[in-house]
């Protein structure tokens, strides 16, 4: 297939569009399961007893799968192209998303959504980095900021679907949507950074080894280590929004399905403030700091805050949304920290690496609960704190990349 060039303003935008729209597909699929967790598991003969086991395994199967999907898709992109390895991708989390609607056991259940998160891994990483190749060095920041912006509101798009549906036809319809994405990309072009790195038989490309010599492996570490504070929210605070809100002595009628609804809205409005403070500070790492100090505070107040109400809930789990809502500012300076031989290594591993932290965070948020009597709120706090300070050590060795020139190599 003859892929036509996105030149010129317009066809800039158009690939702007067309990442977006991919991400919010991408988006959708993997926040359903937070969704519909709690009917999906009932449906399929899980106990109330054991929902947060169950839970727990089905995201940590999906989380594995992602780590994984994201060192091979990252791979593939600087090896064989950003626009090839997206199909692939595409096509295995829409066919893994329509298998979902399908199981009858916990095991299926966690098998469907490994796969699901191999295919789920390529989409971001690739999409920003394609992004960021194209745009000009000053105001690239734009650009990735619509495309996580848009992308993230495909949780209310998840979640407005399962109003008015199953949580079986919720999941179908992702996948279709997802294969109906596939027509989509035919309309955007390659990015000509990488067309001129392929054409370079002296570098080697998607060599993932490289991102663990000299400097770049502390580059490479410290661009995950600022996103860790994001997932540790969404996948155990907001995800256990309902468990939470009963352990503090409030309201029992929280919907998780509802409180992630309300966190996605929160990461969209996010995303769209700290792209613009990336910009208007000319800064990437100000902008990260910010928004790192307010997510400590807004985790704090959603912990020691007693007696909560469904409604303030929901407030809060907007608000903690808002917080982590660096997610487009966090993948843009991960993709922005490599040259073209690596950027879609890095930019696509980052944060399936970020997500792939639920799975220890999970496994001491559990340890600690059933080691204090089932106190969610003081395991919480302990996983919480871990992450602020892995952050906060991120960012300390992150190196500031707004307006850099992001046409070169890595060389051995």
């Amino acid at each position: 297939m003859v892929q036509r060039s996105s030149t010129g303003t317009a066809g800039v935008w158009l690939t702007v569009l067309v990442c977006g729209l991919g991400y919010f597909v991408d988006i959708y699929d993997l926040i359903l399961f937070h969704i519909v967790r709690r009917e999906s598991l009932l449906d399929i003969g899980v106990t109330p007893e054991g929902m947060i086991d169950a839970s727990s395994f089905i995201l940590n199967a999906q989380m594995v799968g992602m780590l994984l999907g994201g060192m091979i898709f990252g791979i593939m992109a600087d090896r064989k192209g950003r626009l090839s390895i997206l199909l692939g991708s595409i096509l295995l989390y829409s066919v893994m998303n329509i298998a979902n609607a399908f199981v009858t056991t916990v095991e299926m259940y966690a098998l469907a959504r490994f796969l699901s998160g191999i295919g789920l891994a390529g989409e971001l990483g690739v999409a920003i980095t394609l992004v960021s190749e194209i745009m000009p060095k000053h105001s690239r920041g734009y650009g990735t900021t619509v495309v996580a912006s848009l992308g993230i509101l495909g949780a209310v798009g998840a979640y407005a679907v399962h109003e008015l549906t199953s949580w079986k036809t919720a999941y179908i319809i992702g996948g279709v949507l997802g294969l109906l994405l596939l027509l989509l990309r035919v309309s955007i072009g390659e990015s000509t950074m990488f067309k001129a790195a392929e054409g370079r038989n002296n570098i080697s490309r998607g060599n993932m080894l490289m991102l663990f010599t000299g400097k770049r492996i502390i580059r490479y570490l410290a661009s995950i280590a600022v996103g860790v504070p994001i997932w540790y929210v969404i996948g155990i605070l907001v995800a256990f929004a309902p468990e939470f809100t009963v352990a503090s002595g409030g309201d029992g009628t929280v919907s998780a399905g509802t409180a992630v609804m309300w966190a996605y809205v929160g990461l969209a409005a996010g995303d769209l403030l700290s792209g613009l403070a990336s910009q208007a500070l000319r800064s990437r790492k100000k902008a990260i700091l910010l928004f790192l100090v307010l997510t400590a505070a807004a985790i704090t107040w959603y912990l020691a805050t007693p007696d909560k109400s469904a409604t303030l809930t929901y407030v809060m789990c907007g608000v903690l949304g808002g917080c982590v809502g660096y997610w487009a500012v966090f993948v843009t300076t991960a993709a922005e920290q490599f040259g073209t031989n690596l950027r879609a290594t890095a930019a696509t591993t980052v944060p399936n690496v970020v997500r792939g932290s639920l799975v220890p965070a999970l496994w001491l948020f559990n340890t600690l609960r059933n080691q204090q009597a089932e106190n969610l709120l003081y395991a919480a706090a302990v996983v919480g704190g871990v992450t602020i300070v892995i952050g906060v050590l991120g960012w300390l060795a992150l190196r500031e990349t707004y307006g850099q020139d992001l046409d070169y190599v890595e060389e051995w």
